[in-house]
């Protein structure tokens, strides 16, 4: 039976073996789906290597940027990107090949366009600056849309940090994403240190988070009169595609 997988640590908050579980009983595929907590991308290696079925990965917190050193192959849009989601496993003649792809870039444009109808007069500010901001970026430099990253410390040249957030940088920014693992469950008490009372029914937040589906993130800025999506479409379309590139290896 061919079986696929979620690398990551934490990978317990994940639907992701839900999912497909659900989707190959659904559809008559014969194929298993598991989850499996790495404490370092090294191990990587022996996983695939104690599993000869294993004909793919995804690829979760922290090791979407780590894991691209691993890989025989990179698919160019995640080059482009800097992060790798998904991992096609190719054997032959006893020998391993692993291409990364980038998923996340594909899934977050299919949120993007469910919120935005007219991606116009639109500028973003994205909280976080890990592997999922990265795909967050690749799409907003795609459609056009000025954006800066917002993070905890070291600057960069398109970042600034939540204490420079001021009243004035909100009223400019109207689509706020946030990328970073802050509010996912277990720790759904938790939330980006935002100046969320600056917020106003003008903005736009998006939580790459789906579970739970209303992070507190999402529920303040809701308190404001903010539009609000939480990060399932997301999930479902890179899962998708994903499986795509699997089926197509």
């Amino acid at each position: 039976m061919d079986q696929y997988g979620l690398i990551g640590n934490p990978v317990s908050h994940s639907y992701s073996k839900k999912y497909f579980t659900e989707k190959f009983l659904r559809e008559g595929i014969s194929a298993q789906y598991d989850l499996y907590q790495l404490d370092d991308i090294q191990e990587v290696y022996e996983l695939i290597k104690s599993k000869p079925d294993l004909k793919g990965l995804n690829v979760t917190i922290p090791f979407k940027q780590s894991v691209i050193r691993l890989l025989d192959e990179v698919d160019q849009s995640a080059k482009l990107i800097g992060a790798v989601n998904t991992i096609a496993i190719k054997r032959k003649n006893r020998k391993i090949a692993l291409k990364g792809y980038n998923t996340d870039a594909v899934g977050f444009e299919r949120t993007l366009d469910t919120v935005l109808k007219k991606p116009i007069n639109i500028r973003a500010l994205i909280l976080g600056t890990g592997g999922a901001s990265k795909a967050v970026k690749y799409v907003f430099r795609k459609k056009g849309i000025a954006f800066r990253s917002v993070s905890r410390a070291g600057l960069k040249a398109e970042q600034i940090t939540y204490g420079m957030l001021t009243k004035s940088i909100i009223n400019n920014y109207n689509l706020i994403v946030n990328s970073s693992p802050i509010g996912m469950y277990p720790n759904i008490d938790e939330a980006p240190d935002f100046p969320y009372q600056f917020l106003t029914n003008n903005h736009i937040l998006i939580d790459l988070i789906y579970n739970p589906s209303e992070t507190l993130f999402l529920h303040k800025g809701s308190e404001m009169g903010a539009s609000t999506a939480n990060g399932m479409t997301m999930f479902i379309n890179q899962a998708e595609e994903a499986w795509k590139i699997w089926r197509r290896n």
